[in-house]
């Protein structure tokens, strides 16, 4: 019996789903995914000027792409001065594996 059959999770909940959902459309621009792979292997926060070397965009769209990000709590926002600066949110590294184990019916524990 396979781990889907052997100990299924209950159904995931109507907040779950939304939430989850929200996550993934988050990720569903490759431009995001880029920017999100930028800072988490910089390994600090960078401002948007300091990203915006690193991609084949404007600071306007690297700007938008952040604040989706942002709304999802995937970057976190530090202000500094008249700027802010970003980051990855590490948590991620823990909660969005979690949220696919639960998606696919594999495990108990909802991230969120």
């Amino acid at each position: 019996m396979n781990e889907l059959t052997s100990n299924p999770a209950p159904p995931l909940s109507q907040e779950d789903m939304t939430t989850y959902a929200t996550w993934f459309k988050a990720l569903a621009d490759p431009m995001r995914i880029r920017l999100l792979n930028l800072l988490a292997v910089q390994r600090r926060s960078m401002a948007v000027g300091e990203i915006v070397e690193h991609l084949p965009v404007g600071q306007s769209t690297v700007s938008h792409h952040l604040k989706v990000l942002a709304e999802v709590r995937f970057v976190l926002s530090e202000p500094r001065g008249t700027s802010n600066r970003y980051a990855v949110n590490e948590k991620c590294l823990e909660c969005f594996p979690a949220a696919v184990r639960a998606i696919m019916g594999l495990d108990a524990d909802r991230a969120a």
